[in-house]
């Protein structure tokens, strides 16, 4: 049996177990966090191929070619030679850009040759369409500054010790206009045109300028140059991938895999990619206790993808947990709490895990609200049809303004508590939930917690403030 095969068994056994148990949880915790160093050249190519696609969109032109080059890598006593491109427009790196550095560890574990190219020439250059201040030209000094930031976040998931580092200015500023025109010559400008967004914008009359179609060629170009065998990328940049292989090819080079990753849903649960924008991110700079929480904020529906995106948990693993929640054998919360705690691990290790998993059910877990007599009550018959941002600035006053109230739940600040002989549960509402009706989150919230309408007590919290819901 493989390392990883001796590490699935104990982990199977501990997820067959009563996962709301702190010891449990510690010794599962310790147990998958292990796998993000264990050695995996002991997998087969084909073992090898299947464990990158399970956590990749698409691999083209297939997983067999995946498993058949790593074959023959494998047999000249060489690795696949792999790579990502880094955009260093950033030094602040939230969860959602460590997914390619999770399937870039499996790779560099499995004994492959990885390269993180470095975007400097373009970056010197900044937006290319011009329509956005987000993207402003670089010097070499910001670009320095914004790598060392990025390393230092992302370190806890990758080991930048064992990687090579490229910049692409090495060729691409002497690139000669002669030749530049001679490439293109060879790439029909019906294939630039295939992504979705230009022809979006191109639909709805607004221009696309020449240097935004020259990015692929240069993203492609840099293939050329590292001659990879597979090059790593959000599903959003399947065509420049692709470009890569089409210049490769012009080049007489052997074509190189392309590798997709998901895009990951923001913690909001509205559906959007997770970005700083929008302020539905976990950033990697965030305490163990608010990344704990902020991973405790998702609707349900986002544990799978969320499993699958930052822990090593195998398929196997992720649906044998998630059909016991389907079940009813194991509470959602149980499996959340598990999910943050491999989050914050990752980061800070298993100790301040479990410090910020004791910190939440302390925070969370307090003394019945049947004690208060004075709560204010609302009745979910009668306002269950406005929103509960509506609910809270306007029944129940506890927010100057629906804006307000929908800030409050932006800081996870706003909480449905459930009250029943076994005990209590506070579920922290995102924001996406603020704006929807009353009755219909109390509805789903009481379900998803297995509580049969009637035999609890429901409150809605906002902040500090507190009051009954009726008629539940």
């Amino acid at each position: 049996m493989t390392r990883l095969g001796e590490s699935v068994a104990r982990a199977t056994e501990l997820l067959s177990q009563d996962l709301s148990s702190d010891k449990t949880v510690e010794q599962l915790l310790e147990e998958t966090g292990s796998r993000r160093s264990i050695d995996l050249t002991d997998l087969s190519p084909t073992e090898q191929a299947e464990l990158i696609a399970s956590r990749t969109v698409e691999i083209l032109p297939g997983v067999a070619e995946l498993a058949k080059r790593i074959e023959e890598r494998r047999g000249a006593g060489q690795g696949l030679a792999i790579k990502l491109g880094i955009d260093p427009t950033a030094a602040d790196v939230h969860l959602g850009h460590v997914v390619p550095m999770i399937i870039l560890s499996r790779f560099q574990r499995m004994g492959h040759d990885v390269t993180l190219l470095i975007g400097d020439f373009t970056a010197k250059i900044g937006d290319p369409s011009g329509r956005t201040a987000e993207r402003p030209p670089l010097t070499d000094e910001d670009i320095a500054r914004n790598l060392a930031g990025y390393q230092d976040q992302v370190r806890p998931f990758f080991d930048f010790e064992k990687v090579g580092f490229r910049q692409n200015s090495e060729w691409l500023a002497p690139y000669t206009f002669p030749e530049l025109l001679g490439l293109l010559s060879q790439v029909p400008v019906s294939q630039l045109l295939q992504r979705e967004d230009f022809r979006n914008r191109l639909a709805a009359g607004s221009g696309l300028t020449m240097s935004e179609l020259l990015y692929p060629i240069a993203q492609a170009l840099d293939s050329v140059a590292l001659e990879c065998d597979v090059e790593l990328g959000g599903a959003d940049q399947l065509l420049n991938l692709q470009m890569g292989r089409k210049l490769m090819e012009l080049r007489g080079q052997r074509p190189q895999l392309v590798v997709t990753m998901p895009l990951i849903e923001g913690t909001d649960g509205t559906g959007a990619k997770m970005s700083k924008s929008k302020g539905n991110y976990v950033a990697l700079s965030a305490t163990a206790d608010d990344v704990f929480g902020k991973i405790m904020s998702i609707p349900d529906r986002l544990m799978k993808p969320y499993l699958e995106a930052w822990t090593e948990w195998t398929d196997a693993e992720i649906a044998a947990a998630t059909t016991r929640v389907e079940e009813r054998s194991l509470h959602p919360m149980d499996l959340k709490k598990v999910l943050a705690g491999e989050v914050v691990a990752a980061l800070y290790g298993v100790e301040k895990a479990m410090a910020a998993r004791a910190g939440f059910v302390a925070q969370f877990s307090k003394k019945s609200f049947t004690d208060v007599e004075t709560l204010p009550v609302v009745d979910a018959g009668e306002h269950g049809a406005e929103s509960i941002a509506t609910v809270l600035s306007k029944v129940l006053e506890f927010q100057p303004s629906a804006s307000a109230a929908r800030r409050v739940a932006k800081q996870n600040g706003l909480r449905l508590v459930i009250e029943t002989e076994g005990g209590q549960e506070s579920v922290v509402l995102p924001e996406a939930q603020a704006v929807r009706p009353l009755a219909e989150v109390v509805a789903e919230t009481l379900e998803s917690a297995g509580v049969t309408a009637g035999s609890g007590t429901v409150y809605l919290k906002a902040g500090r403030k507190i009051a009954q819901v009726g008629g539940v």
